[in-house]
Parts: C-alpha cells; structure tokens; sequence
C-alpha cells in the first residue's frame, strides 16, 4: 500500500513539475522579417524564426512574459504578437516589450 501511494505521489509531483517546465509551443509574429531562416535563443526556449514568424515548440512557463517577449525582441526586432495556447502578450505590455527594441 505505501509503495502504491508513494508511485502516485512520485507521478503527481512530475506532471507538475512538468507544467512548469514545458507550456507548450510560442508564436511570435515580427513586425519586419528576418532576412534568413535563424535560431534564436529566448527565455528559455529554442525560437526558430523565418519570414515573419518565430516559433519555439517547447517552452518554459517563463516565456510568455514580458520579460521573455523582451528578451526575443532583443534578437529579432518588434513583435506584432507573442503568445502560447494559454496566454498572451498584448496591449501596454506589448509595448514594454517593443520599446526595448529602440534601445
């Protein structure tokens, strides 16, 4: 029995673990297009950016944050839209995220 209770409570603690880890892919639309298909490291997560598109296909829960939208921005140049399946960047904090690309 505590073997039994022990698994599930092992089980539980990594699905959790693993929220907090991996939400999901991020898309983020550029404002003017990268020149050649790039890698760009952001956040925490693998952004693979060609035309005007950046796609990262497995995120940390830290991505999609102003502070992570800075830090693509930082690399690609202004985003017209940054978010995952859960949530988004938009609005003030959209432009929080874009003003740091004039710097």
């Amino acid at each position: 029995m505590n073997l039994r209770m022990l698994t599930a409570a092992a089980v539980l603690s990594l699905s959790f673990a693993g929220a907090a880890y991996a939400d999901g892919k991020v898309t983020a639309s550029l404002k003017a297009p990268v020149a050649a298909k790039t890698k760009v490291v952001a956040a925490g997560a693998v952004f693979v950016c060609e035309g005007s598109t950046c796609v990262a296909s497995s995120a940390q829960a830290r991505t999609v944050t102003v502070a992570g939208c800075k830090a693509l921005v930082k690399e690609v140049g202004e985003v017209t839209a940054f978010a995952n399946g859960r949530r988004a960047v938009e609005g003030e904090d959209l432009a929080a995220c874009n003003a740091v690309a004039a710097n």
